[in-house]
């Protein structure tokens, strides 16, 4: 009994082995062989896929305090490097999946009220977070917002700014109070 022979009685063949030849058999087997393991394998990669499209908890509180470390350094080159092409933000006031143009000349100049931010939360689930975060102006007022922010390919492709705490909503807004 040949190797193949011994191998290819736990696979059963509706083709009769018996009349191939050597060649035909080890098609036949290789082939049953790859039906049985196929499916397993693109299970795999599919798997692999989802796995790779979702961003790990620390990838994206690195990328969440870069983008907030170049408000507190005042280098917009800091937070622009963290957003994906077609990102968009949305906030109460009156941002409504601004661009990232708007978003730099509306909201970008905020950074000067910055002195101090703080995360108390930040939930990473897939490709999305909820971020609640604190900053101190630099008149010493508190200003907490909680945002919810989506990913694509490891930038920030959307955030939703949602104003809490004290009302002050945003920095600029906190000066005046």
């Amino acid at each position: 009994m040949s190797y193949l022979d011994k191998y290819s009685a736990s696979f059963p063949l509706k083709k009769n082995l018996d009349s191939c030849n050597e060649t035909e058999r080890i098609f036949v087997f290789y082939k049953k062989i790859m039906k049985l393991l196929l499916p397993s394998l693109a299970l795999l990669l599919f798997a692999e896929f989802v796995h790779a499209q979702n961003i790990e908890k620390q990838d994206a509180e690195k990328i969440i305090k870069t983008y907030f470390s170049g408000y507190m350094n005042k280098d917009w080159n800091i937070t622009a490097s963290q957003l994906a092409d077609g990102f968009t933000f949305s906030s109460p006031a009156g941002d409504d999946h601004i661009t990232l143009a708007t978003y730099k000349e509306r909201c970008f100049p905020n950074c000067k009220f910055f002195q101090k931010i703080d995360y108390p939360k930040i939930l990473v689930d897939g490709n999305t977070a909820l971020i609640i975060y604190e900053i101190t102006t630099t008149n010493n007022k508190m200003v907490r917002n909680v945002e919810y922010w989506t990913f694509s390919n490891g930038k920030i492709k959307s955030i939703e700014c949602f104003f809490g705490g004290t009302g002050a909503g945003y920095p600029a807004a906190a000066q005046s109070k």
